[in-house]
Parts: structure tokens; sequence; C-alpha cells
């Protein structure tokens, strides 16, 4: 396979946004922490067990986990995808389902938005599942 095909690939950018969300995930978190927390324990070693108490870090932290949790999939089948040789289609479509739907997800957690949340994540895992199908299918 030349470099060329997967420079061509139009799921190279749908990773590199992904890292884009990985980095807001982890500013949020860190922004918000600091906030409750302050900028001494930031920057300190945080050798203690402090840990941010409020609502609101707390959902920045688990929505962070989450997103972590899908995070490996979505790269294992983007490079798949790519390798196989389908760079459009369904799998495409699964690829870009995926990521608006870890958008929308962000703002739903942090405003504590029951079932619409849990419904947008449900579309992110069926673009996991669009993706996956074009490799065994």
């Amino acid at each position: 396979m030349e470099p060329t095909f997967l420079a061509a690939s139009p799921f190279l950018p749908l990773i590199g946004l992904s890292v884009l969300i990985l980095v807001v995930h982890v500013t949020l978190q860190a922004l918000i922490a600091t906030k409750e927390l302050g900028r001494e324990w930031n920057a300190s070693a945080r050798d203690d067990d402090r840990k941010p108490k409020g609502k609101l870090a707390g959902r920045a932290e688990r929505a962070s986990a989450n997103f972590r949790e899908t995070y490996p999939a979505f790269i294992a089948l983007a490079f798949g995808v790519i390798m196989a040789g389908d760079p459009s289609g369904i799998a495409l479509i699964g690829a870009w389902l995926w990521l608006v739907c870890r958008v929308i997800y962000i703002p739903l957690y942090l405003m504590g938005i029951p079932y619409v949340r849990s419904l947008v994540w449900v579309g992110s895992m069926i673009g996991l599942l669009l993706m996956f199908f074009v490799l065994m299918f």
C-alpha cells in the first residue's frame, strides 16, 4: 500500500477531529477541577488524594471516561477501514455518526440531561457498529 492511499483517506481528518475531542475533554476536566480546587492544586504534584467533588467536575470526569472507553475502538476501526480499502460508504457514515454524537454528548452530560444523552450515546455506538460491519462483511 502506498502512502498516498492513506493520505487520500477521508478518515484521516475524522481521526484528527477525534483527537480534538479528546483534548476538549481533558481541557474541560482540568479547567473545572482547577476552578474548584485552585491553581496551586493544579500546579502541584497532586500527591494528596484531593479530588474535585462538585457536580460539574464529576460530570466532566465521567464524560471524559466514557469517551476514552470508546475512543480506542473508533481509532482501530477507522484504521482498519482505511487498510481494507473502503474509505467511503457505510463506514464513513458510521465514523461521522460516532464523531457528531461524541461532540453532542459533551454538553448533554455537563448539563445533566438524561435520556437524550443516552440516545446520543447509542447513536455513537451505532456509528461504531457500522464501521465494524464494513470490516466484517
